[in-house]
């Protein structure tokens, strides 16, 4: 960890609703001023569209796991160098996985190849990670430790695996055959990789439905903002520091259903976030003006 160069990462699986949270931090470093270094996580795949693709079949005709969750898909020890290294100096490299043709266009390059790696941007004030990976520790790497805040996202799984269905038919054109196999080969990696992490976060945002989703794999549509509830569970009350009373009077339709958890209608997710997190990244600049006040001095 750095207080000089802070490191801010929101992990959470494909589909989670990550992106809801990077809404909530375009809003704070707007309004506050900061000037991030933003990593996706994606750009740490360790193969491009193609190649994983070919590389996924291969590993399937030799009875093998290849997933974008565990680490023979990922470049978990250039992750782990990366937040270390911008914790020491604010330095180091990244690069993009091209999603899509808009994407193509900004970065220049096809979807669904990464571009070469470049140097960050000079004098930011953190870096914002968001992916699938923010928190890991495995055997030999442990990306954890150099977190100043680390931020869940994930719905319960029934619901993850409705959002994943359906954008992969909308987005990606699978059948739902497709989709769900592709849950299963992938699910020991995520138990292993992904799962673990969310007991190492300083907060976790779980989306819930209201609706029945006993079947995802047949279910027509997933469920809206409008049909569920945001379980919000404040994992580490000391570096949050959260007065409930307050976010229960700023939060319509909340209530507390732990002395730790409070729990809002999700279409108010992104301002619950705002204001539980907004108050952190204050503090993590003041403290980062301090440090380099004190080198200086």
């Amino acid at each position: 960890m750095s207080k000089k160069h802070p490191i801010v990462a929101v992990t959470g699986s494909s589909g989670s609703g990550t992106s809801n949270v990077k809404t909530a931090f375009e809003f704070i470093f707007r309004d506050e001023g900061i000037n991030p270094a933003i990593i996706e996580g994606d750009s740490f795949h360790r193969y491009n569209r193609h190649e994983m693709d070919e590389a996924t079949q291969k590993a399937e005709a030799e009875n093998c796991s290849l997933t974008h969750f565990g680490p023979e898909g990922n470049l978990f020890g250039e992750l782990e160098t990366l937040f270390k290294e911008y914790a020491e100096s604010g330095n180091g490299k990244r690069r993009y996985y091209v999603h899509n043709e808009e994407e193509a266009v900004r970065h220049h390059s096809p979807p669904g190849t990464l571009t070469a790696w470049e140097p960050l941007p000079e004098n930011t004030d953190l870096l914002f990670y968001e992916g699938l990976h923010g928190g890991l520790v495995t055997d030999s790497v442990n990306i954890a430790q150099h977190v100043d805040l680390l931020i869940g996202v994930v719905p319960i799984i029934n619901l993850e695996w409705m959002q994943k269905i359906h954008r992969d038919q909308a987005v990606r054109g699978y059948t739902a055959e497709d989709a769900t196999r592709m849950i299963l080969r992938r699910l020991p990696d995520y138990v292993h990789y992904i799962t673990p992490q969310f007991s190492r976060t300083d907060v976790n945002f779980q989306r819930v439905p209201t609706i029945d989703t006993s079947n995802p794999f047949a279910s027509e549509q997933v469920p809206t903002n409008d049909q569920s509830l945001s379980v919000i569970h404040i994992r580490n009350p000391k570096k949050l520091q959260i007065d409930f009373r307050y976010l229960l009077e700023m939060l319509d339709g909340s209530v507390m259903s732990a002395p730790d958890t409070i729990v809002v209608p999700a279409g108010k997710n992104i301002f619950a976030m705002q204001l539980i997190i907004n108050p952190v990244i204050q503090r993590m600049m003041h403290e980062r003006e301090k440090s380099w006040d004190l080198s200086a001095g």
